[in-house]
């Protein structure tokens, strides 16, 4: 969980000016909706940084597991026992929850002011203006949005709308990287997700778009940004015949000043030779492909409506032989309703023999509405996290050999955050920030700032971790 830590003084409309804090859970997608939010609610309210100092605190949740829904639940009762104990003006619900649950929430939690769904969330500002304005409430003008007038707490419309630019955010990542987003939603009917219900059918965001928003982060001190979506590798696939993921990278890759572009939930699917070719020969595109594959038996990937095993596999292979050099970071789900101890052993055999760069694994979780939380072979929550951490347990074995052996190597790593004096917190271009491994970094008198990208050489595997120093 983490609350907004910029803040702002709106010039205009004063008298309707509330003091706005934001919670933003979840994934990086919704991180970006929580910049996006933030910066239209600079335009008419001043924000906080600590939700104690706030009147209105806004919630930006996430519906995607049961954990991430229960945090979600909690914060809110939280905010809301404040408000009664009159430390809170007005709570305000968004996010995937809102989208997906805003009527029964609505009903359930009296005390929340506003619900709003994640395409009303461009509209935030005016919504929470609203709040303290009873005349505009008792004749309610129409705002630039379907909300639904029969029920004024909740503005929940049509997740499918037109996807533009998210320019002027404010944002919640440290200042040298950022996350880039170039397509919302899904088309993918895959049995455990519910995301295509709340988060609409697959859309590209516009190319110039895009290149615009890039310049932006960057002018705004990015030196890496994250492409990221439902399934950023078929960004494009709706637009023109111009506009494919390898011409976007290629035009990133002369932005000045940017130094990384990684691609981060991609589809096992939609790697043509062009794609593959971008990722191998651009300099700035980072060689690591994020890749969610969910399982490889394939009695589990036909249950869960996933590419076979064949040609998962095979484009597997293909990625390691096309791109030197490439860091692969994958998921799998353990558990799925029907997957037999012989489909668990097979994945384990399959981590063992593939050895993956980085790998996460969830234990199953039943989503409401979706195909497998009927599917019969329901296994017992205990087993599930039995096999989840089996399949951890031998991957860290990987992990830490891999580690190990690079004691003694050099690499360039970039610097995200000064430690200690003369120690600071780094990656390589093979780890993704927040999830992936760091280097701990002896910089010596070196003053490195975070962004810089320093030659480093490792000097001890920690675990999951590294240690190196600064080469001169």
């Amino acid at each position: 969980m983490s609350e907004g830590n910029v803040t702002g003084r709106t010039e205009t409309a004063a008298d309707a000016a509330l003091r706005v804090g934001l919670v933003s859970l979840g994934c990086a997608k919704n991180l970006v909706d929580s910049e996006v939010m933030l910066g239209r609610l600079a335009e008419r309210h001043e924000l906080v940084g600590r939700t104690e100092d706030a009147d209105v605190v806004v919630i930006n949740t996430c519906a995607f597991i049961e954990d991430a829904k229960q945090e979600s639940i909690d914060t809110i009762l939280e905010m809301t026992e404040r408000k009664q104990r009159g430390e809170l003006r007005h709570v305000v619900v968004t996010g995937c929850l809102a989208q997906r649950y805003a009527d029964e929430l609505a009903a359930q939690l009296p005390e929340v002011d506003l619900f709003v769904g994640t395409t009303a969330e461009r509209e935030i500002g005016a919504l929470l203006s609203r709040l303290d304005a009873p005349a505009q409430r008792s004749r309610p003008r129409a705002l630039p949005m379907a909300a639904r007038e029969s029920e004024r707490r909740v503005h929940v419309i049509d997740p499918s709308l037109p996807y533009g630019a998210e320019t002027s955010r404010l944002r919640l990542t440290p200042r040298h990287y950022a996350y880039l987003r170039v397509a919302e939603g899904c088309n993918h009917r895959c049995t455990f997700c519910a995301i295509p219900s709340f988060r609409g059918r697959f859309r590209s965001k516009p190319r110039a778009a895009i290149l615009e928003e890039a310049r932006e982060l960057v002018a705004d001190g990015a030196r890496e940004l994250l492409l990221i979506a439902e399934d950023t590798n078929q960004w494009g696939q709706d637009l023109g015949r111009e506009d494919t993921l390898a011409a976007l990278l290629a035009d990133l890759d002369r932005i000045e000043g940017l130094r990384w572009i990684r691609l981060l939930y991609t589809y096992p699917a939609y790697f043509d030779d062009a794609l593959i070719d971008a990722i191998a020969g651009l300099d700035k595109v980072v060689k690591y492909v994020d890749m969610p594959l969910q399982h490889i038996a394939d009695p589990v990937l036909r249950a869960m409506r996933r590419p076979p095993r064949a040609r998962t596999e095979a484009l597997l292979e293909r990625l390691r032989e096309r791109i030197p050099g490439l860091v692969l970071r994958t998921t799998f789900i353990c558990g799925f309703p029907g997957e037999t101890e012989r489909d668990h052993e097979e994945l384990l055999a399959f981590v063992r023999r593939f050895r993956f760069e980085r790998l996460g694994a969830f234990a199953y979780s039943e989503e409401d509405g979706t195909p497998a939380a009927t599917m019969p072979g329901m296994l017992d929550p205990a087993e599930r996290q039995r096999r989840r951490d089996e399949l951890m347990a031998a991957q860290q074995e990987i992990a830490f050999a891999r580690n190990e052996a690079l004691v003694g190597h050099t690499f360039d790593a970039m610097i995200d955050r000064l430690e200690a004096p003369g120690v600071a917190l780094g990656r390589s271009y093979g780890d993704a920030p927040e999830i992936d491994t760091t280097v701990r970094i002896h910089v010596g008198d070196a003053r490195p700032q975070p962004g810089d990208v320093v030659r480093v050489q490792v000097r001890a595997a920690r675990g999951y971790d590294l240690e190196a120093e600064v080469l001169p």
